[in-house]
């Protein structure tokens, strides 16, 4: 069978999306009951999707109010920079609130001081002692690294597991200072 294309009124096959001579479009625009292409006649295509009346597109909320961090990863960034870390975790807004991350801010602060003051402390001896016994200061020197560094990752492991591990000095300031 065959049909006229209402542009030119060539004759096309039935199942011709497009006129072969004027490229006009056979397909039905008007709205309505569509018949699938190749399907017996009285056929009618299933609807297009339309979303549900009661749908609405969600709307972007921004970002949330939080405050960014929890608390065992702001516990372990005191420790990150020392001296410097603490301080800015007792500065800054949310942190300075919550009692935990202010411990480790304070033990932080006052541990990295300590490990200063024995750093000083170790040099001048060495410095000051003549050759043979400057080699054990300088003995001291690598034992108090060592050391220094084992409590520092001690700590940060501590404070990411969300425990308050207070050394045994410096814990009880940190947490008078704490509150």
């Amino acid at each position: 069978m065959s049909r006229s294309c209402p542009s030119c009124a060539a004759t096309v096959p039935d199942n011709a999306r497009f006129c072969n001579k004027c490229g006009a479009s056979l397909i039905p625009t008007q709205q309505g009951p569509a018949v699938k292409m190749g399907s017996p006649p009285g056929v009618q295509a299933p609807p297009s999707y339309q979303a549900p009346p009661e749908y609405s597109q969600p709307q972007y909320a921004g970002p949330s109010a939080s405050t960014g961090l929890q608390q065992n990863v702001a516990g372990l960034l005191c420790y990150i920079l020392g001296l410097v870390s603490g301080i800015l975790f007792l500065v800054l807004d949310p942190y300075n609130k919550n009692r935990f991350v202010r411990f480790h801010a304070f033990q932080a602060i006052f541990l990295h001081v300590a490990w200063i003051a024995l750093w000083i402390v170790v040099n001048i001896f060495g410095a000051i002692l003549p050759w043979g016994l400057s080699l054990i200061a300088s003995l001291f020197h690598l034992a108090l690294v060592l050391g220094g560094l084992v409590i520092w990752v001690y700590v940060m492991l501590k404070a990411y597991n969300n425990e308050k591990y207070k050394l045994p000095v410096i814990g009880d300031i940190a947490e008078q200072q704490a509150g």
